[in-house]
């Protein structure tokens, strides 16, 4: 079987779990980058099967409208969203997922390491009502146990990013942080400061996770407690690649439209 730079494949080892992308062949070994999965990967050639069918993924689809039942003369200003991603790709879904949800959404590619350096000036910049600060992260369990921030590839990263940003604003009211990525140290995101944060049990998760619990505080009114158990369920793999406190929403609602 003959395997391409930009190929879609599964892996037969894995039981084809996730669809990844092709972005390297060396030799006998693909380097692989997950097409919905923060996840990069290498397999052997031997182990990959091409993709056939790519369906539309689900969440892509997915409509987040006001919690307001009844809209009458009333007027919406949805919470502003600030989205900091080392992944260009993952990026882009995410920002044409708030477009179709009428969200308005900065996005800003930044490598990891660099979001903790950048993040300041871009909330002074943009000064949003929710914030992601996400890309890729791993965790290696060989190395040690899941508190430590060094058996993670990025979470160090993710976590001075978090603690910048509790800097520029301390109230978790004001300011919504929505920290991490695939296997992220969840625990110690939160203790910096994030509101919402990657992974419970240290899984992968979904490109557009972040997007989606940043779209619905963003559509949801300030006077108004989210339901956390509601709004984990809604992504991928819910409270287990995904975690975080009781908010309120961060939308105004205004009178007449």
């Amino acid at each position: 079987m003959t395997f391409q730079v930009g190929d879609l494949v599964t892996r037969i080892s894995y039981n084809h779990d996730v669809v990844f992308k092709i972005l390297n062949i060396r030799g006998e070994v693909a380097y692989l980058k997950g097409v919905q999965v923060r996840l990069y990967a290498d397999a052997p050639l031997e182990d990959l099967m091409h993709y056939v069918k790519e369906d539309r993924d689900e969440e892509e689809d997915v409509l987040i409208l006001p919690e307001a039942s009844d809209r009458g003369d009333f007027f919406y200003l949805p919470g502003k969203v600030l989205h900091i991603d080392a992944d260009e790709d993952y990026l882009k879904r995410c920002l044409d997922f708030y477009k179709r949800n009428k969200v308005l959404a900065i996005g800003k590619k930044v490598e990891e390491r660099e979001i903790p350096k950048q993040i300041r000036n871009l909330l002074l910049e943009y000064q949003p009502d929710i914030v992601i600060i996400t890309g890729h992260d791993a965790y290696y369990p060989k190395k040690g146990g899941i508190h430590d921030t060094k058996n993670y590839k990025n979470s160090e990263n993710f976590i001075k990013a978090v603690k910048e940003a509790r800097k520029y604003e301390k109230s978790h009211e004001k300011l919504v942080i929505i920290a991490g990525a695939c296997q992220s140290n969840y625990e110690e995101l939160i203790k910096a400061g994030a509101n919402f944060a990657s992974s419970p049990k240290r899984v992968n998760i979904h490109a557009l996770d972040p997007a989606i619990i940043a779209t619905v505080l963003a559509m949801s009114e300030r006077n108004k407690q989210i339901d956390l158990v509601k709004l984990l369920s809604r992504t991928k793999y819910g409270a287990s690649g995904m975690g975080g406190i009781i908010s309120n929403g961060m939308m105004y609602v205004g009178f007449p439209r």
